[in-house]
């Protein structure tokens, strides 16, 4: 989840699509979503499937491209995000 400070939302989702063509660009990278909550203002999820968890913490978060990324795009939080990772269950 990604909180936004207030009257930034349309800021943050211009910075976005320009870091969207930096993380898409990632090795092990699969894709992404961003979607803005319809209940709570200035509310957003991201969801980036990657190929490994490495792909991310590793691949990604150690780069040279994740500087920029967060350049964009880490001023527009509060709080800062926790970021989490998820498995697939297949049913």
């Amino acid at each position: 989840m990604l909180h936004v400070k207030a009257g930034l939302e349309s800021d943050f989702e211009a910075a976005f699509k320009k870091a969207s063509k930096i993380i898409s660009s990632m090795d092990g990278y699969l894709s992404h979503e961003l979607h803005r909550c319809i209940e709570v203002e200035r509310k957003y999820l991201l969801l980036v499937k990657w190929e490994t968890l490495e792909s991310h913490t590793v691949g990604f978060r150690t780069s040279a491209e994740y500087q920029e990324w967060k350049k964009l795009l880490h001023h527009f939080y509060e709080p800062f995000p926790t970021v989490e990772h998820f498995e697939e269950i297949e049913i």
